[in-house]
């Protein structure tokens, strides 16, 4: 794997800490060949230090994916470092504490839309806003969490990852004649910072471990990493609209 992705240029979104799926795409990335840059929103600092605990520190550029303002001025400030892009990551999921938890049939309007605008529409501004940088044979890589079922306490962080699913297959239809590829990552559940941000979440890495055909191991970020490089890579060029699980089989599994 040491030239997968040798000579790409990507645009990796969602480092907040080394612990997350992001922080281990962006060093395997590297270790595989690939120039990084990095897009931080809230706590810049933070992602900077991050970013110095790559292989090569790479890069940062704020960007806020529910701003016009930013993602009009995304492709600018990507060129500052690279002359165009071949993969983009979205890693960006939030929702406001009233959507999660139980709290399904009391969230209001107001948080919903927060949270379907940054987990869910999101994946086609940013791509959007990165396409004049992506030619032929790029692609667009985002991460998801089972979306066709209904989880306890994922609620409205749910529907919204449904909502991304489905909006991976229609960007993949409306990219696909411009060579550019769209799939998603499903992953099992990590101990991430997004995911101690949910109540009740335990309930999930207990299913998990307990019934994954391979085992399941809550603290490793590299086997979803590693699906994401293939995925960026050549080695998929006819695949898009797709999801890859990688989860330890758990999807297979009947209740």
């Amino acid at each position: 794997m040491s030239a997968l992705l040798a000579g790409k240029r990507l645009l990796v979104t969602g480092v907040i800490t080394d612990q997350s799926i992001a922080f281990s795409v962006a060093k395997l990335a590297q270790e595989n060949g690939a120039t990084v840059v990095l897009t931080g929103f809230g706590r810049m600092s933070l992602v900077q230090r991050i970013a110095k605990r790559l292989p090569v520190e790479a890069p940062v550029i704020e960007l806020d994916v529910t701003s016009p303002q930013h993602l009009a001025g995304l492709a600018d400030r990507v060129r500052e470092h690279v002359d165009g892009l071949d993969g983009l990551v979205h890693s960006i999921g939030f929702a406001p504490q009233s959507c999660l938890g139980g709290g399904f049939l009391d969230a209001p309007w107001e948080d919903v839309a927060t949270a379907l605008h940054v987990s869910t529409y999101s994946y086609k501004s940013l791509a959007m806003a990165a396409l004049p940088l992506m030619g032929p044979g790029s692609a667009v890589v985002g991460l998801t969490f089972d979306g066709t079922v209904a989880w306890p306490v994922y609620d409205w962080m749910g529907v919204a990852k449904a909502g991304l699913e489905s909006a991976s297959r229609y960007l993949a239809v409306h990219l696909g004649p411009k060579g550019i590829r769209s799939n998603l990552v499903s992953a099992g559940p990590l101990r991430t910072m997004a995911a101690k941000s949910i109540p009740g979440f335990e309930a999930f890495e207990n299913a998990w471990t307990e019934r994954a055909p391979l085992g399941w191991q809550l603290t490793d970020q590299e086997p979803a990493a590693r699906a994401c490089l293939a995925l960026l890579s050549d080695w998929f060029p006819a695949t898009t609209g797709e999801i890859v699980h990688v989860d330890g089989g758990y999807h297979a599994v009947g209740a």
